[in-house]
């Protein structure tokens, strides 16, 4: 009896075990998802739009810090097509980056399995096409991560959630605006401006409580300024970083950036406007929507809200207000000042001047003088299957240079777990956006004129903000320090949707020459295969 009752007591504990370990396994989510065409009239014309499930924008995707999300896409469209997840790390998976120097675009009438994680990222995201110019016409929509129970966030749960995607619009298909670009012309001024894909939408809550506004901007070109008529907003996260928690009249959001922030309804009950209009534009474009409470009985009028008069100054003025907190945890228990960025020693810098030449006879962007060009083969194929021919690492400068600019696939070499510098040089004059895949980092510092080594001497090293899109201002530089912790292919680009598809982008190869899956997944065995890569195997 004794030998069976240790038998049945072993048994139970390798139960428990098993069971324990399934249940510390981060949980799946499960999504498919089909792209086809449909006609909207956002701006009060009919016009062919992208639909994700028949949806504009397409299905708000609500996950939790390091769930993994398995996600079938069928593309119904007449184009090859791509959504990549702006902000998600994808720790080391650039594999499911989804733009076209990491993965082959899918066929019309074809699918792809997406397979990656959440990992240890909290905030407020979002995803869109990056083929073509398809973000211009939908296929976008919100990503949200929310923490796991067991980390605390540093305020009050709030007792709703709005996710608000704003930015400018086109009355164009994106057929008709991708010929404009390949003529060697610039886009026309954007037609108008919409919120959630409407001109007006409305927002209801209860006198008294408190609630999150996740505010992205999913526009082509052009800065916003968001308010709330008669109310300040908490701004408490940016791009997936706790920051100090200070209130905001009015805040500009640039192109590809996304902020939190929270509301307190405590004003008179009755309907109030909510306004985003575009910044830096001689044409003032502006999107309403409605705060209304619940027990009101005055629908919304008077005078909207006006923009603040201040320009480029007040704008870089309130960017350098946005400060880490330092003791609030994000996705994980330990507190976000653990890691003491200004400490790290740069072990290499680059300096990214963004120009507008003309190439050929025809208008293009570059960096640095090159003009990046899509292969027909994805860089991380290339890079996996040693593929030569594809892109070279000595295609492009570490600091601009005088000369003549010219077409080239663009990457720079980086080794993995290298500290670098990037400071992105503006001389244009107009605003500029820049986003990095794959990372988050901290912006160090805003600067008018052109950079120098002794710039440096300003620079924020012990509370400044991460996030993964940066504005550079006209005629000024921003910098930035990256942990380069992730190892893979990573589109390095312009956030502007017309600059990046003429060539304002690069790639960062973060590589280290000793295989092993504790810095990066094998090739996934349904990856798509194209270009030099067609019929290999995985």
């Amino acid at each position: 009896m004794g030998k069976v009752a240790l038998f049945y007591l072993i048994c139970g504990i390798l139960v428990f075990g098993s069971v324990s370990v399934v249940k510390a396994e981060d949980a799946y989510r499960y999504f498919t998802w089909t792209a086809t065409y449909g006609t909207a009239s956002p701006l009060g014309v009919p016009q062919q739009i992208i639909l994700i499930n028949g949806q504009f924008p397409g299905p708000k995707l609500d996950l939790i810090t390091n769930e993994n999300v398995i996600l079938n896409l069928i593309n119904k469209l007449d184009e090859p097509l791509l959504l990549t997840w702006n902000g998600i790390k994808q720790r080391k998976n650039s594999w499911q980056d989804g733009v076209l120097g990491t993965n082959c675009p899918i066929p019309p009438n074809s699918n792809y399995t997406y397979k990656f994680q959440m990992k240890d990222q909290i905030g407020s995201y979002t995803y869109f096409p990056s083929t073509q110019l398809h973000r211009a016409v939908g296929g976008f929509g919100a990503l949200n991560i929310y923490a796991r129970s067991v980390i605390p966030v540093p305020y009050a749960k709030p007792a709703g959630d709005f996710s608000l995607l704003i930015g400018d619009w086109y009355k164009s298909s994106h057929k008709v605006l991708r010929q404009i670009l390949d003529s060697g012309k610039s886009l026309p001024f954007p037609s108008g401006l919409l919120i959630n894909g409407q001109k007006q939408s409305s927002f209801t809550g209860d006198q008294g409580k408190t609630y999150m506004f996740r505010i992205s901007n999913v526009g082509l070109k052009n800065t916003f300024n968001f308010r709330i008529h008669g109310h300040k907003m908490r701004v408490v996260e940016v791009e997936g970083s706790h920051v100090i928690q200070s209130l905001y009249d009015s805040l500009d959001v640039h192109v590809g950036q996304s902020m939190s922030v929270l509301v307190t309804l405590d004003q008179p009950p009755k309907d109030y406007y909510i306004v985003a209009s575009t910044r830096f534009t001689r044409t003032v474009l502006t999107a309403t929507a409605v705060l209304h409470y619940s027990n009101s009985q005055t629908s919304v009028s008077g005078p909207m809200p006006s923009a603040p008069a201040g320009q480029m100054h007040w704008s870089m003025l309130q960017a350098r207000t946005f400060r880490w907190n330092l003791t609030a945890n994000a996705a994980r228990p330990n507190p976000q000042g653990t890691f003491h960025y200004g400490k790290i020693t740069i072990s290499r810098s680059f300096v990214l001047a963004n120009s507008a030449p003309l190439i050929n006879g025809k208008l293009r962007y570059a960096v640095n003088r090159v003009s990046y060009v899509n292969p027909d083969t994805p860089l991380k194929l290339a890079d996996h299957f040693n593929i030569p021919g594809v892109f070279s690492l000595n295609s492009i400068q570490t600091f601009p240079s005088d000369g003549s600019p010219y077409l080239a696939t663009a990457v720079f070499p980086a080794s993995h777990h290298d500290f670098i510098e990037i400071v992105f040089q503006n001389n244009e004059a107009t605003m500029q956006s820049w986003h990095l895949d794959g990372y988050d980092f901290w912006v160090v510092g805003f600067g008018s004129g052109t950079w120098t080594q002794a710039s440096r001497n300003k620079y924020n090293l012990v509370d400044a903000p991460t996030r993964h899109t940066t504005q550079v201002y006209p005629k000024s530089w921003t910098a930035i320090l990256v942990s380069l912790d992730n190892q893979g292919m990573w589109n390095l680009r312009s956030a502007m949707w017309d600059r990046q598809y003429l060539g304002q982008q690069v790639y960062l190869r973060v590589y280290n020459p000793t295989q092993s899956l504790a810095n990066e997944y094998y090739i996934p065995t349904n990856a798509l295969l194209c270009g030099k890569a067609a019929g290999r195997h995985p």
